[in-house]
C-alpha cells in the first residue's frame, strides 16, 4: 500500500498567508507545505484540500482513480471545491467501517477532539493510522482494532505528542512503526529544528508530493536511550527536556529538590512544572536515584542533577573545608561514580537535566566555588555515558552530542 502526501501542512498552509513569524518567513521552497491531505493507493483521498488536483500532478500521479473522498476535520473558510470526476467527500461515524471494491477498508476511529480518524488496510494487510490536526484517539483501551500494531502513523506529532504516546501505551504504534509528521503549522522552525524535535519523539516529516510505501519502512528514527539536557536559569533546559518524552507513555518524573515547606517561590516553581507535564507521567519525589537506573520500567526524567549533587555534599559535610578534606570529597567521588555507572548500566531510557554554571561569575564564597567545580565534574561524568547531550541557550537546544 502507497501513500503519497499531497500536503503535510497546517489547515494553512506554511506559510501562514500574510504572517510575519520567523518560521513562516523561513518556510520557503523545499519548506513550503500545502495543507495536509493523503492518497492512497490512488483510490482513497484523506482531507480534501485547495489544489488538490495541482498537487497530484506536481507529485506525478492523478485523481482519476479516486473512489472515496473522506474529510477527518471540520474546515474553516469557503467550501472547498471538488475537482470534476471525484467523488463528494463524505465522513464516516465514529466506529463504522467501509469496505471499497479496491480492497481497502477504512475504519473511523474517535477522537478527543473534532474531527475523525481513518485507520486504512491495505488489500495487502498493511495499517495505516490517518490523524486530523490537534487530535488524538478516544477510548483506546476498549478498541479490539488496536491489539494490532501499525505500519505508519500519520499525525499531528507537533501539536499532539500524547496522542503518539496514546498509541504506544496500548501497542499500537511500537519501535518499528514509521511516524511521519504531518499538519505542520509555524510553531517550530522549519529545517534542521524539525527534524531534531521529531528525531526525539521517533518521527519524521517528508516534503510535500512524497510517496511512501506502508510497511516498507525501515530507518525510523534511533531516539537517544540517554540525554543530559544543560543549561543556564531559565534557559528552557526543563520545557526541552519534557518536550523529548511527551510522545512516550507512562514517563517517571523525578524531582530531586523535595517540597520545601514554607517556600512559595520554590512551591510556584513546583506547580509550573505539574502544570507542563502530561496528565499520565508519575512524579517521584528523591535523590535515590541509583535504584531508580537500575530497575526496568518506563522513560525516566530526571530534574535535576544540580540538586541531587546539593544534597549529595549535604549528606558528606562538603561545605565544611575540614569535613571535605577528611573524607568528604573521596566520599563525594563515589556518590558520583556510583551515580555514573547507573547510567552507563541502565536498561532505561533517561533525560536528565543539570545547571551549566561554570562559564559566569566566579562564586564569592570558597563553598561556592566547590559548588561549581563538583558540578562541573558531575556534568561531564553524565555526559559522557549518554548518547546525545544538549546545552539550551535561550530557548535554543544546542547539539554538543548524538
Amino acid at each position: 500500500m502507497d501513500v503519497t502526501l499531497l500536503g503535510t501542512g497546517a489547515p494553512a498552509g506554511l506559510p501562514r498567508p500574510h504572517c510575519p513569524c520567523a518560521a513562516c518567513a523561513t518556510a520557503l521552497g523545499a519548506h513550503a507545505r500545502a495543507a495536509t491531505a493523503l492518497l492512497v493507493d490512488g483510490a482513497v483521498l484523506l482531507d480534501l484540500t485547495p489544489g488538490a488536483a495541482f498537487a497530484a500532478a506536481r507529485a506525478g500521479t492523478s485523481l482519476s482513480g479516486v473512489r472515496q473522498v473522506l474529510l477527518s476535520h471540520p474546515h474553516e473558510g469557503p467550501a472547498v471545491e471538488v475537482p470534476a470526476g471525484l467523488p463528494q467527500p463524505g465522513r464516516v461515524p465514529d466506529g463504522r467501517e467501509l469496505a471499497l471494491l479496491t480492497g481497502h477498508r477504512v475504519r473511523a476511529v474517535a477522537l478527543d477532539a473534532p474531527g475523525t480518524g481513518y485507520a486504512v488496510t491495505g488489500p495487502g494487510g498493511e495499517r495505516l493510522l490517518y490523524l486530523p490536526p490537534g487530535g488524538a484517539p478516544a477510548g483506546l483501551e476498549e478498541d479490539t482494532d488496536t491489539a494490532r500494531t501499525y505500519d505508519m502513523v500519520v499525525a499531528d506529532v507537533v501539536g499532539r505528542p500524547d496522542a503518539l504516546a496514546k498509541l504506544r501505551a496500548v501497542g499500537a504504534a511500537g519501535p518499528a512503526t514509521d511516524v511521519v509528521a504531518v499538519h505542520l503549522d509555524h510553531d517550530v522552525p522549519p529545517g534542521p529544528e524539525l527534524r531534531r524535535r521529531l528525531a526525539a519523539a521517533g518521527a519524521r516529516a517528508v516534503p510535500d508530493g512524497t510517496t511512501l510505501a506502508v510497511g516498507a519502512y525501515e530507518d525510523v528514527p534511533d531516539v537517544p536511550r540517554r540525554t543530559l539536557v544543560l543549561g543556564g536559569a531559565r534557559s528552557g533546559k526543563s520545557v526541552e527536556a519534557e518536550r523529548r518524552l511527551e510522545a512516550f507513555p507512562g514517563v517517571l518524573y523525578v524531582a530531586t529538590g523535595g517540597v520545601r515547606g514554607g517556600d512559595s517561590e520554590w512551591a510556584a516553581r513546583v506547580a509550573a512544572h505539574r502544570e507542563r507535564r502530561p496528565g499520565s507521567w508519575r512524579t517521584a519525589e528523591t535523590c535515590d536515584l541509583v535504584p531508580l537506573l537500575a530497575e526496568e520500567g518506563p522513560p525516566l526524567l530526571i530534574d535535576c542533577l544540580s540538586l541531587w549533587l546539593t544534597d549529595a555534599m549535604d549528606s558528606v559535610g562538603a561545605w565544611d573545608d575540614a569535613e571535605w578534606a577528611g573524607g568528604g570529597e573521596r566520599a563525594l567521588r563515589e556518590r558520583v561514580a556510583e551515580l555514573t555507572a547507573a547510567v552507563r548500566a541502565s536498561p532505561r531510557t533517561v533525560v536528565a537535566v543539570s545547571n551549566e554554571v561554570g562559564s559566569g561569575i566566579v562564586p564569592a564564597t570558597a563553598s561556592g566555588r566547590r559548588y561549581r567545580d563538583e558540578l562541573g565534574r558531575l556534568n561531564a561524568g553524565f555526559a559522557a555515558e549518554c548518547e546525545q547531550v544538549l546545552l539550551v541557550v535561550a530557548g535554543q537546544a544546542l547539539v554538543l552530542r548524538g
